[in-house]
């Protein structure tokens, strides 16, 4: 009777472990083992590349040496396939395991930004004007890197590895429709159709060697809204024959703040920034015309869909409080970046394996945005923070900053933890293959 309630017992506790622990790999400490072997040993590869990419940036939709140097080191590796000019410069891969299962996919950046670099490095830009100020040549190192881990293991994958390397994230600024919406519409999770997708991003404010993540909304919604107000043109010695668009807009600035203050609830994260104002043409004129460009941040699509709606009724009224009259563009950029909590949970014991509890970081979500939210809208996404910080070194600048550097000792981590990822969620899911 005693070795009964034994055996209930050991049951009970078993039944009560997570499923996601519970379906562990059984040679995920061996498989482990060789994936960090594999990723130690291309140390000074990674570095070499990142520091490759690093000098040579290219703007979004530009990136075609990037393009060509991802798809000439896709092919030299022998993965399965390499499609090249998706969505203009982006290229995917796939690599097929040698045993049955889904598809899973993983997706990195390309493009850099319109910032002048600063640092005085030995991989510095030589590119005037343009500058990977965001880490997306850490992003496509580190993804190459799992690339040439993931061929070497092919025996041992089952199913396939989508691998997604991505143009224009930053976006276009002549507003031509790029990035993951664009790939998205070309079939890029098509063919075959991934059951998840996985991203990371660099992070300054996480230490090298460690990982990031956020359950639910991670990144914010990112939209634009230009306003123009139209007044009427006077002398500046006579306002009150004019319709002075420069007040008005300096009040429509003010009064767009109560959309925060007062009509959202104080609950719920939003931002609402007037980031430019252009209008008037002399000192001595009342304007006829102002401009104004800003932007609109939440963690919540009702409160974005609410917000926009409010941004016309206080921009029209405060304007006809004074016999102007304005117009609204307000352009839906990106959604909110949402991991699955599901995808989130199963995932967490793979990273916790790899680096260890202690440098697995849980992270409030923040207010910049990402059109990795645009893949998460098709099929269940995890998108998480690569630690690139070193502050003992001096690196810790922030993103979209002259100063931003990394501590290349992410290189390594971030080949490591998506490798891991990706042949541990193939394993969990080899029975659903498609």
């Amino acid at each position: 009777m005693r070795s009964t309630n034994r055996v209930l017992h050991v049951i009970l506790l078993l039944a009560a472990v997570p499923w996601s622990l519970a379906a562990e790999p059984e040679d995920a400490g061996d498989r482990g083992r060789e994936v960090a072997r594999a990723a130690e040993s291309l140390r000074e590869k990674l570095v070499a590349q990142r520091r490759d990419i690093h000098q040579n940036p290219e703007l979004s939709n530009q990136e075609e040496r990037t393009a060509r140097v991802v798809a000439e080191h896709l092919r030299a590796l022998g993965v399965d396939t390499v499609k090249t000019g998706v969505a203009r410069n982006g290229v995917v891969a796939t690599i097929r395991g040698a045993l049955p299962g889904p598809c899973v996919a993983i997706r990195a950046d390309m493009d850099a930004l319109p910032i002048q670099e600063a640092r005085d490095v030995p991989y510095k830009s030589r590119n005037a004007g343009v500058m990977h100020a965001c880490g997306h040549d850490v992003h496509t190192t580190v993804q190459l890197g799992v690339a040439e881990v993931l061929v070497g293991l092919r025996g041992r994958i089952r199913g396939t590895v989508k691998l997604i390397f991505q143009p224009a994230e930053e976006g276009d600024p002549t507003g031509v429709e790029c990035g993951a919406r664009l790939m998205i519409k070309e079939g890029v999770l098509e063919d075959p159709r991934p059951l998840a997708i996985f991203g990371l991003h660099s992070d300054p404010h996480i230490q090298a060697g460690k990982i990031g993540f956020t359950s639910g909304s991670t990144m914010a919604s990112s939209d634009r809204f230009i306003v123009t107000v139209e007044g009427k043109m006077a002398h500046g010695a006579w306002p009150e024959e004019g319709i002075d668009a420069v007040m008005v807009a300096a009040e429509c600035v003010t009064a767009l703040q109560t959309i925060r203050s007062r009509r959202i609830d104080t609950r719920d994260p939003l931002v609402v920034t007037v980031g430019s104002i252009h209008g008037g043409n002399r000192h001595n004129i009342i304007a006829d015309s102002v401009t104004l460009d800003g932007t609109v941040r939440t963690l919540s699509e009702p409160v974005r869909l609410r917000v926009k709606g409010l941004l016309k009724e206080i921009l029209e009224g405060t304007a006809a409080a004074h016999g102007a009259r304005v117009k609204l563009d307000y352009r839906d950029t990106l959604p909110v970046t949402s991991n699955d909590p599901a995808l989130v949970e199963e995932t967490l014991p793979s990273i916790r394996r790899t680096i260890g509890d202690s440098n697995l970081v849980a992270r409030k979500p923040v207010m910049g945005g990402e059109d990795f939210s645009f893949y998460q809208k098709v099929i269940p996404g995890f998108f998480y923070w690569l630690g690139v910080g070193n502050e003992a070194r001096g690196i810790a600048s922030m993103l979209h900053t002259h100063t931003f550097d990394v501590d290349e000792e992410c290189l390594v981590v971030g080949v490591k933890v998506m490798s891991t990822i990706v042949l541990d969620y193939l394993d969990r899911h080899a029975g659903e293959a498609k």
